[in-house]
């Protein structure tokens, strides 16, 4: 029987704009928005460092500066960094259908920043019962670490939760610990694979 739903953010409570946030801070750089991304995507440790919480926000934007070129404040940096997100609108009235029967966890793959100025002060942090977040926890998905971390501290087994998450790899690395996982790919997708999991009578 499923006794808890686990929700990752990124893309499945909040959509994330990596574009748009690249192309803002192109302006602050002699470096174009694809050029940032092909730093992003380099070989640099930075954010996989901030995200598993061995560097500080600090650390991080002096790591960003250096790394982009960048002539911008820290504030202004965190601002955009932060502001790239925006909502996945289907997904509190879920969250709010599901808290009536379910426990509600969120696991995610996120940094000090992200939690504090996106994710704590989301609509539907307060349902969550657990909160399972990468820079706390000191390992990222697909980690097993993180995963038995929001396990424990739903005290259910494996088998009695669901994790939803829009990266298929993080899914499959759920469903080989025995979670129920859920490659997020629309909402429609997910209320029906809910349904045929008889989670519960949507609507």
């Amino acid at each position: 029987m499923i006794k808890a739903i686990i929700f990752d953010y990124g893309n499945v409570i909040g959509t994330v704009l990596n574009s748009r946030f690249l192309d803002d801070l192109a302006q602050f750089t002699g470096k174009t928005a694809a050029e940032l991304q092909e730093l992003v995507n380099g070989a640099s440790p930075l954010l996989r460092d901030f995200e598993t919480g061995r560097i500080s926000s600090g650390e991080f934007f002096k790591g960003a500066v250096k790394l982009g070129g960048l002539k911008i404040s820290r504030d202004e940096f965190r601002k955009l960094f932060t502001g790239r997100f925006k909502p996945v609108e289907e997904t509190p009235g879920l969250i709010r259908t599901l808290k009536t029967r379910y426990r509600i966890g969120l696991l995610s793959n996120t940094n000090e920043w992200d939690f504090r100025y996106q994710i704590a002060p989301c609509e539907v942090f307060k349902l969550f019962d657990t909160v399972t977040v990468s820079f706390k926890v000191g390992a990222m998905k697909p980690d097993e670490k993180i995963y038995c971390d929001a396990l424990h501290k739903l005290e259910f087994r494996p088998d009695e939760c669901v994790y939803i998450d829009d990266i298929r790899e993080y899914a499959d690395a759920a469903c080989a610990l025995g979670i129920n996982g859920i490659h997020y790919t629309s909402h429609e997708n997910l209320v029906e694979t809910l349904r045929r999991m008889n989670c519960f009578p949507l609507y």
